[in-house]
């Protein structure tokens, strides 16, 4: 579709314009490979590369207008060039006003945190389809136009993509959508130009400090969401976690709270758990659920407040909320015939491994021992290892340390960086196996009924990224199979 340019110019900081900008534009891209005649080319600064580098090529494949931060030497004729403080924002902006601002069309709810995004944009999707809706999720899992599904690619994709999926969830007469906002895209810019009607914080704990350096970046990043919002949206915070306040210190948005252990808006109080469900009482209301653990409970409380917020009604939102199974890969699970339980979890951080380690000690009984396969993702956050396998050496009575998504690291390597977490007290009950599947097979090997078995790290993935290559592998699949041979 064409579009006018100098028309989606407006809210975008310029420094300044040079040739002619009032024309006919086709398309706006920030990949110069994708570029064709009569488009827009943004040039980005990415972790990779920079945007800034591949001007001439954009140019040679068409390009009519380059958005940039700063001016190249030679700057061919009959290409206008537009200045910027920051391309990435100006690519968010300019997108969403070439697709004609859906965000603005449908109640857009951002999930951030450490933990538990996944679950609760998946939930919020289920029941407003419940409600009768048509609905829009954006996840580590799946992108959702209502019922048609795309392979997610990132927790948050590009602004590009992003829009692209938002315009079609508008035509498609979605009217909710529901997305996880990671870090990285906060910190990326890629929702500039998105209006929320609401923002979910869930928690937040030690992660991707690869990227950001600082737990304090890490925190600012999650934090921008929430900065943005405007008057008319809502900000509904973990009170329970005391980053909570800090997230929503510059909001213009109605706060609004939810908690287990603090007064809030929206308070739960366990009563009772084991691997069957919780019986929970949400705002003085009995609750059933065949989910199992106070992450959950935390996951239940911020879908019901998003959805009262939302104007649904408190009675049926409990009502539906109380037949919800797990999201794939979330404390998912599974009985072999002879008794023995297996937990696949996403847990990949020590927080998240230290609920779901808890959650399985406040529901076991004494004679049910634990094993916990777990690894580290290579290419990513080293400080986290030595904790994530000194958590599962406290807490399991039998570890066995092995390869998760390696990527460019040697696995052995990465195994090492966690092995130094593990006291010497400990280490006869850790036990190291490069090959995921052999892990998997002794930890059966080492189970007796009715012990407990949590594969972590993985959860929904289905594959193992090793030098490049995605190599077709699912926990949940492994367990089964081996399970069937008992």
């Amino acid at each position: 579709m064409m579009k006018d340019f100098d028309k989606i110019l407006k809210g975008i900081e310029i420094i300044k314009i040079i040739g002619n900008i009032n024309i006919q534009i086709n398309e706006i891209h920030f990949d110069s490979r994708k570029v064709k005649n009569c488009d827009v080319f943004v040039a980005v600064k990415g972790t990779q590369s920079d945007g800034h580098d591949y001007i001439a090529a954009a140019i040679e494949k068409g390009a009519k207008i380059i958005v940039c931060e700063h001016l190249p030497e030679n700057r061919p004729e009959g290409v206008a060039w537009v200045v910027v403080k920051d391309s990435a924002a100006a690519l968010g902006i300019l997108i969403s006003k070439y697709f004609d601002n859906p965000s603005e069309k449908l109640s857009l709810v951002g999930v951030t945190g450490t933990n538990g995004k996944t679950t609760t944009a998946t939930f919020l999707y289920r029941l407003f389809k419940l409600f009768g809706h048509k609905v829009g999720l954006i996840s580590t899992v799946v992108y959702k136009v209502d019922e048609k599904e795309y392979e997610s690619t990132h927790t948050t994709p590009d602004a590009l993509t992003l829009n692209n999926l938002l315009y079609e969830m508008v035509n498609e007469g979605c009217k909710y959508c529901f997305m996880e906002v990671s870090s990285h895209s906060l910190a990326q810019n890629r929702t500039a130009g998105l209006k929320f009607a609401g923002a979910i914080f869930t928690n937040i704990t030690h992660d991707h400090l690869d990227y950001h350096l600082t737990f304090d970046n890490y925190l600012k990043s999650k934090k921008l969401l929430f900065d943005n919002l405007d008057k008319n949206s809502f900000a509904l915070i973990n009170i329970d976690d005391r980053n909570g306040r800090i997230m929503v210190q510059n909001t213009k948005a109605k706060v609004k709270t939810y908690a287990l252990h603090t007064l809030a808006d929206f308070k739960a109080k366990i009563i009772e758990s084991h691997f069957g469900g919780m019986q929970l009482q949400i705002n003085g209301t009995d609750f059933l659920t065949p989910l199992v653990g106070e992450f959950n409970a935390y996951n239940i409380l911020a879908v019901y407040g998003a959805a009262i917020l939302l104007g649904a009604d408190k009675i049926e939102t409990l009502k539906l909320l109380s037949t919800f199974k797990e999201v794939s890969g979330r404390f998912e699970t599974l009985r072999s015939k002879n008794g023995i339980i297996a937990i696949v979890d996403y847990a990949h951080t020590p927080d998240a491994l230290v609920n779901v380690l808890k959650t399985i000690h406040q529901i076991k009984n004494s004679s049910q021992k634990i094993i916990t396969v777990v690894g580290a993702g290579g290419n990513r956050d080293k400080t986290k290892r030595p904790i994530m396998a000194k958590v599962c050496s406290e807490m399991s009575d039998k570890v066995i340390l092995t390869s998760d998504n390696p990527r460019f690291e040697e696995p052995e390597d990465i195994i090492n960086d966690m092995l130094a977490g593990v006291e010497e007290s400990k280490r006869n009950n850790v036990v190291t196996i490069v090959n995921r599947h052999e892990a998997i097979k002794t930890s059966v090997m080492l189970a007796q009924s009715n012990d407990i078995i949590l594969l972590a790290g993985k959860g929904h993935e289905t594959y193992q990224d090793i030098k490049g290559v995605k190599h077709h592998f699912d926990d949940k699949e492994e367990i089964i199979k081996i399970f069937n041979t008992l």
